[in-house]
């Protein structure tokens, strides 16, 4: 379990978390919403100590990441996967080697090993058959899954997701969220989504918490907020052009 507690975090002298308070739960898949610059990648930063909170705690398992020593966070964050807005896929690198990179990198795994769970994290996102292909040889919606293949090679414990339909057709998008609930439920992994896409939150989450101004604002399930009240909130879903429908 994941436990964010009176979370602050500032730069220069100007607050961007105003004490985030949230849990996400084992085996959730928890949606984090809001406007640019509501404070949702540096919570995201924090969930994996690329930043370090001015006050306030995370804590992973019950082990506060900001406490810990820099070999045992590193064996927290290899529980996490990270699927990254780009995608950030290594462009001289294969489809296949880019999975494979984590692997050769954190484990002792033999090349029969490698091979074989290159092929599985390939299935697993439905790409089968362009583990030779080079990043800028496959579409967008390709690259995403691929970036997604890697973020799963050593089966972790947590996925995060940085906007990962952002910049992708309607369709794709749609795509993308039917992956990540297969993952959810095939892996049995817990999950933080950060996405401005109210379909996709609606879509994959079993809860959903709003970030205004550093703060959370709302949190609840997909149909809690179909019949959501707060003025805020439905101004935010009704920018994204998404219609509520009870």
């Amino acid at each position: 379990m994941i436990r964010v507690s009176h979370l602050y975090k500032a730069f220069d002298e100007r607050p961007v978390l105003r004490g985030v308070s949230l849990e996400v739960r084992e085996g959730e898949t928890l949606a984090v919403i809001g406007r640019s610059g509501s404070g949702k990648s540096v919570l995201l930063k924090h969930l994996l100590r690329l930043l370090v909170p001015d006050e306030g705690t995370v804590e992973v398992d019950g082990q506060d990441l900001a406490a810990l020593p820099y070999g045992e966070l590193r064996h927290v964050r290899q529980q996490f996967g990270v699927l990254f807005q780009g995608g950030a896929l290594f462009d001289s690198l294969s489809v296949a080697e880019n999975i494979a990179f984590p692997l050769r990198t954190f484990t002792r795994a033999t090349d029969a090993d490698i091979r074989d769970r290159v092929a599985e994290c390939l299935r697993l996102v439905r790409l089968e058959d362009v583990g030779v292909k080079r990043p800028s040889e496959i579409s967008g919606g390709m690259q995403k899954r691929a970036a997604l293949a890697r973020a799963v090679a050593l089966e972790p414990r947590y996925l995060l997701y940085d906007e990962p339909t952002s910049g992708l057709d309607p369709q794709t998008a749609r795509a993308i969220d039917e992956l990540i609930k297969d993952l959810s439920d095939e892996l049995n992994v817990t999950s933080v989504v950060i996405t401005h896409d109210m379909y996709s939150a609606l879509d994959v989450a079993d809860r959903i918490v709003f970030l205004h101004q550093g703060e959370v604002r709302w949190s609840g399930t997909p149909g809690e907020l179909r019949v959501a009240s707060d003025p805020v909130l439905l101004d935010f879903v009704r920018a994204g052009e998404y219609r509520i429908e009870a």
